[in-house]
Order: structure tokens, then sequence, then C-alpha cells
């Protein structure tokens, strides 16, 4: 319940007060103000009560009568709460909570590689990226507007992996009301081509050479591709050069193995390799170093879209809090227990029914929830050490009959200074497909998109430009990182929409 706050000066009482009558004015004053000062509630009635005069004895007046109920939105004196509450007339009252309008939110990416100072001189609208990868939930909400969508072959639309519409909400998720933005949420086109099936598994050199040849006859600019492998193939090296003899720019991921080992087709002298950093815009320990990275881009907690509703939640101190699924663990419409805090969770604690707060490092993630478990949980609920969310597993084949589910560190701060350990926790993680959902995923898959897109970006400003200067635009005016100069991690170092463009416009 607020209390009435006075703002600004009082003013001093003329002639001779005294000290201690100029100090009680201000006292009075305020007692006053709180006394005079509304609130609004939610009145449930008893069956047959006369509301109009319970209201009338307390000064009430009723906003609302909500419909199909024995209740009324009222506003009130904050002082005739208590007498309210006992009228025998009243079975309840509570606050009239204020909801708010759900917003859609940028991801850090973004803003880290300048798209939004692109914005107001190029819109990508003029552009097409063919994004070879999983497939695309179309119907997914974040994708209806703003850009013509193609692909190939059937069942394009659609995408079990999830992977592809991760890519490409990166690339063009739209600036509406819900969910998240895109590099080039006003328009680009997209043509999509589905190269791994439902089972996710992998695809072939000579399906990523027939990929990128329909990238081309279907009139693509750009092509993204965040997969690869580790066997350079003539015929698919061929395909991407003869795409780049056509005008295109073709972006590929580095590769996830944190060694120095060459990935295909990133590796090919006519694709962008690109690797991961991420908030801070330091490399990502996954991110492959080696002499073909041309540039880095966001690719660690990247949140975009993907084509289940994935609802994984804690809730305690009446706040609700979300996060992300942790591969592996259980599903649960709801497990509740008393928040504890254990730390690291490095060592098994005496938690039985609990649910516990972790937070990350130290020990994987499998440790910390098989000692969550071995210490009697019901539910863990690891924070990121970092700042954002991120994406976990417990290992390849690894499960777990506990949920657990992955926070933000502002999450976990949060949870914890506002008192919610040692109060009731509901944690909740389950799972509807198709839907409209979003996800936090690592990887140089993530970086990517972001890539692709600004190239799009920074080209529709001048359609006669070639391959070759917004290329040169892309690593001339990347933020240099790391070692001084083009390195293995970096490459040329962090992509930068504005400052490429503006190289671009500088240096024909």
């Amino acid at each position: 319940m607020k209390k009435l706050t006075l703002m600004g000066a009082l003013v001093a009482l003329s002639g001779c007060a005294s000290e201690q009558a100029a100090d009680e004015a201000p006292q009075n004053v305020m007692q006053q103000a709180e006394l005079n000062a509304t609130t609004r509630v939610i009145v449930n009635f008893k069956p047959g009560a006369n509301r109009a005069n319970v209201l009338q004895a307390v000064g009430g007046k009723e906003m609302l009568s909500i419909h199909g109920m024995n209740a009324s939105a009222v506003e009130l004196p904050a002082r005739a709460i208590e007498a309210l509450s006992k009228n025998p007339a009243v079975e309840f009252v509570e606050e009239d909570s204020p909801r708010y309008l759900m917003a859609q939110s940028t991801p850090y990416g973004i803003d880290q590689v300048q798209a939004p100072l692109v914005w107001p001189l190029a819109t990508g609208a003029n552009r097409k990226i063919c994004i070879i990868d999983s497939g695309l939930y179309a119907a997914h909400e974040d994708h209806q507007s703003g850009k013509s969508i193609t692909g190939y072959p059937t069942g394009w639309n659609t995408d079990k992996c999830h992977h592809g519409t991760h890519v490409a909400g990166t690339i063009a998720a739209v600036n509406n009301t819900t969910g998240v933005v895109g590099v080039l949420p006003s328009g680009v086109n997209l043509h999509i081509v589905k190269v791994f099936g439902d089972s996710c598994a992998w695809s072939y050199a000579s399906t990523l050479a027939d990929a990128a040849n329909r990238c081309v006859s279907a009139g693509a600019n750009v092509i993204s591709m965040s997969l690869g492998g580790s066997t350079k193939n003539r015929t698919e090296e061929t395909a991407f050069n003869n795409a780049w003899s056509a005008g295109l720019i073709s972006v590929a991921a580095a590769g996830n193995a944190g060694t120095k080992a060459l990935s295909y087709p990133a590796s090919y002298a006519s694709v962008i390799s690109v690797a991961a950093v991420d908030a801070n815009k330091q490399v990502a320990s996954f991110s492959q170093f080696n002499t073909a990275v041309d540039i880095a881009a966001p690719g660690v907690g990247v949140q975009s879209t993907v084509g289940a509703l994935d609802l994984n939640t804690l809730a305690v101190g009446g706040a609700t809090y979300s996060g992300s699924y942790i591969e592996g663990a259980a599903r649960t419409a709801g497990v509740t227990g008393t928040l504890v805090n254990g730390g690291l969770c490095d060592s098994v604690g005496a938690w039985a029914g609990k649910v516990v707060l972790c937070q990350r490092g130290v020990i994987g993630f499998v440790d910390k929830v098989n000692n969550v478990k071995a210490g009697g949980g019901v539910g863990a609920a690891i924070y990121n050490n970092v700042a954002g969310g991120f994406a976990g597993t417990l290992g390849t084949g690894v499960t777990s009959t506990i949920p657990a589910i992955a926070l933000s560190l502002e999450d976990g701060d949060a949870i914890i200074n506002s008192g919610g350990v040692g109060q009731s926790a509901t944690e909740a993680s389950q799972k509807t497909e198709p839907a409209s959902g979003y996800e936090f995923y690592d990887g140089t898959s993530m970086a990517t998109p972001h890539v692709s897109a600004v190239a799009a970006l920074i080209w529709s400003y001048n359609t006669s430009w070639t391959n070759t200067r917004v290329r040169n635009a892309l690593e001339k005016s990347a933020e240099d990182r790391g070692t001084a100069g083009r390195d293995n991690y970096y490459g040329n170092g962090v992509v930068r929409a504005k400052a490429a463009l503006d190289y671009a416009i500088a240096n024909p």
C-alpha cells in the first residue's frame, strides 16, 4: 500500500514561532496527508451483501463491478482498509495490482553491432538473405510482417530443430510489441533452404553445394550458414566461389570446438568466417581460432526466436522469474519447496524438499544438479556468473529426475537481495510445440547471423556496391580486439554496422 509523499519544500512559519513549533508543523502536515491518502483495492463481498451501504460507511467509491463475481474494484481512504476487512459483509480485501503491457526486448547483440545507428539510413528492405539451416517456423509471431519469405524444399516453413528459426530471429525479428527485435527488423527478404531434417542430424557437402546454388538462383545477396564440418570439399568450395563470382557474400560459423581446427565452408576464401564473443566483447571459450577467422560477433547468451514455447520459471516472494531450460533436466508443471541458497552447489547440502538456488561456475551443470538431487532438493535454479542469461545442458544423453532451469545474473541477485531465500518457491518447466517462443543460445552459429544481417544492412544503403566493397568495409571497420591488428581469435575484430557503412561510403 503506497503512502502519499510530500514533494517540494514547506514554507517556513513567520513571526516568533519556537524551534519546536517549526519542527512539529511538517510532521502534522504529513500525518494529515497520510490520513487523506487513498488507495485502490479489490473487495470480495459475501453473498447478499449490500455493496453500496458497505462502501458508503467507509468512504469508498466503486470503480468497477467485476463481471461474473461478487467483487468490486474500490477506491477508498487507506485508513479505512482495516475497518472494511472486518465488516461481516466482506469476504476479503486485497490490493488491486497494476498490470502492464509486455513489451519486446532488444538482445545485447543488436546494439553491440551498431544496427540501430544505421536504421535511419538503411533498412535492408531491398536485400535478400538466404538462410541455409533447419528451416523456419514461419507461423512465429515475430516473423509475420515486414518481409517476404520464400523457401525450398517442401517443409522449409517448419523447424523442429529450432536452430534455423533462432538464426532468422537474429537477422529479422520484426519491431513489434512482443518478443525480440533483429538486426533487420524493417523488411529484409528471406529465402530459407532447409538442409537439416526433423532429426536435426548431419547434412552433406553435396547438399550444401546444392543449397548455395539455389540461393544464387533465388536472387539472394547474402548467404548465412550457421553450420560446418571439418573436411574440405572441392565441389562445395566451387559452389561458394561461384556464388562470390555472381556477386553474393557468404557467411559461415567458424566452429564451436574451441580449437585451431579449420571448419568448412567458413574456411574457404570466398566465405566470411565468424567467431563468437560475449556481451563484453570477449572471445568465447568455445569459438574456434585459426588463420581463416575473418570477423567476430555476439554469440554468447543470444536471445532469439524458436518454434516452441518453453516456459521455465521460478516464482518466489510474489515475483516470477523467467529463465531457460537446462537440457536433460526433468519437466514439471511445478515443484514447491522453501528456497535455499546453495552457493556454487559444488558439494551436497541438507536440502530435503527444498528448491536450491545455485550460482554458475567451478563445476559443470550436471554436477550441480546431481548435488542438489543427492541433498534431497526437488529443483535446481542456476543463475549466471556474468551479466545476462545463458543456455545450459547436462550433457549429451544425460538426464535428471529433478527440474533445472537457468536464470540471469540479474535475476539471481534480485532473488537474493529481495529476501526470496527462505520463502516458499515454485519451479516450473514446461514446453509447448509448435508455438512462438524465445530462447538464449550460445555458439558461432549465433554470431553468424549478426554478420550476415549487418552485411545486408549496409549494402541496402547503396545496392550498386559490389560484394568486394561490402566485405572490405565489414573487415576494415571492425573493432580491433585481442592482439593489435588481425588475429586468429577475433579476426579483424567485432563487426560494427555504422562504422562499416561510414567506411564503405568513404572508400569506394
